[in-house]
């Protein structure tokens, strides 16, 4: 099961027009790496809980087939009238409600959340689940003690049996370094201590549960590759590792042209005259003319504009971004309509005067004025 029924508060503005495993990570939702990976290792029907945008995800994946996996969803909502609300029910709620529907896990079952990217060996942690014969398996991943309060701590004894929880504890005071991944592993008798009905949490409640009423459940301390975007900065944060290669194996989209140049196809770009510098990956479609100047690292989207003597260095551009010859765009990510720096801040376009200098490429052209402009920094506003 793939948990993505989560409204993503803290990734807006993005959220509020795809669901957070939509969240785009060199122009691949996070969502499509969880699948190839689970198909990678043998694991062919999934299930996807649903709400906040729901049809963005199922539009997207549909039946799974072009994945090779069998993919069904659980839309958690209500009926007003004519209208659909929606009301998440949880990670664990959300489990029971597949259950309650259908009975789909009937053996053994892995679920994860669907705002990550792992290399995790799903294999072995399965494997690692049955050998110590719990009634649930939480993957654990040791994190920098500065990192901690991000997270859910993890406490076991040296069987691995987990023995208390800490949710984002201040610094200084966590129990251990060990947090929780939001990859599980279950036995469909984990059903038996989920309420029947209302919200309820795996982490924050379940979990908890588990462990005041003795029942044994494990914690897998295992070295992968956990791609987190939690918060709006995480997404810029996990761009640049992939690009600078501190990630190993994640698909870099495009053909390598040059060392640390990734070029789509159907683009207008003269290589040899252009001022660039990697890493920086270019989607398809897009035009960047002679003169303009490139620095990675960088992601420019499908079916930009980048004109002459524009300056574009260490951001991320949204599909169809036209960038005008005298915008200097630095240490951003554009977004539609929004600006966001890579601390989480951001701002609209036009809040900070740039909705001419980008804008839609899609758009008819509209005159600037010829002096050229740095997209200014902003304070946290207007969230």
């Amino acid at each position: 099961m793939i948990l993505g029924a989560g409204k993503g508060t803290r990734v807006r503005p993005i959220t509020e027009k795809i669901p957070k495993p939509m969240i785009p990570i060199l122009r691949r939702p996070v969502m499509e790496s969880i699948v190839y990976h689970f198909k990678r290792h043998g694991i062919d029907e999934i299930v996807v809980n649903t709400c906040h945008l729901a049809p963005v995800i199922e539009d997207y994946f549909r039946d799974g087939n072009q994945y090779g996996v069998d993919l069904c969803y659980s839309y958690e909502g209500v009926k007003e009238g004519d209208t659909l609300v929606g009301k998440a029910l949880g990670s664990a709620g959300g489990m029971r409600q597949v259950q309650q529907t259908s009975g789909f896990f009937h053996d053994t079952f892995v679920v994860v959340c669907g705002d990550a990217w792992i290399d995790l060996d799903l294999t072995e942690a399965v494997a690692w689940h049955k050998r110590k014969g719990g009634l649930a398996t939480i993957i654990t991943k040791r994190m920098p003690e500065d990192t901690l309060n991000r997270y859910g701590v993890v406490e076991t004894d040296d069987q691995g049996r987990v023995l208390a929880f800490q949710e984002k504890p201040p610094l200084g005071t966590a129990v251990s370094d060990m947090v929780n991944t939001g990859i599980y592993i279950f036995e469909p008798e984990i059903f038996n201590y989920i309420p029947p009905t209302g919200e309820y949490d795996i982490g924050s409640q379940l979990f908890p549960e588990l462990v005041r009423q003795g029942i044994p459940f494990y914690a897998a301390a295992m070295e992968f590759q956990w791609v987190d975007v939690g918060r709006l900065s995480d997404i810029w944060e996990v761009t640049c590792s992939i690009l600078n290669g501190e990630v190993n194996g994640y698909p870099i989209p495009g053909r390598e042209v040059a060392p640390g140049i990734f070029v789509g196809i159907n683009c207008v770009i003269d290589l040899e005259m252009l001022d660039i510098e990697g890493p920086v990956v270019i989607g398809n479609g897009c035009r960047i003319e002679t003169g303009a100047k490139l620095r990675g690292p960088l992601v420019i989207g499908h079916n930009c504009v980048i004109e002459r003597g524009a300056v574009v260095s260490n951001s991320c551009l949204d599909d169809y971004t036209h960038v005008s010859g005298i915008a200097a765009v630095t240490d951003r990510m554009i977004y539609k309509h929004h600006c966001i720096d890579h601390q989480g801040q951001h701002c609209t376009l036009g809040e900070i005067g740039a909705e001419g200098l980008v804008r839609d490429s899609r758009a008819p052209s509209e005159p600037v004025a010829r002096d050229r402009h740095q997209l200014p920094g902003f304070k946290t506003g207007n969230q």
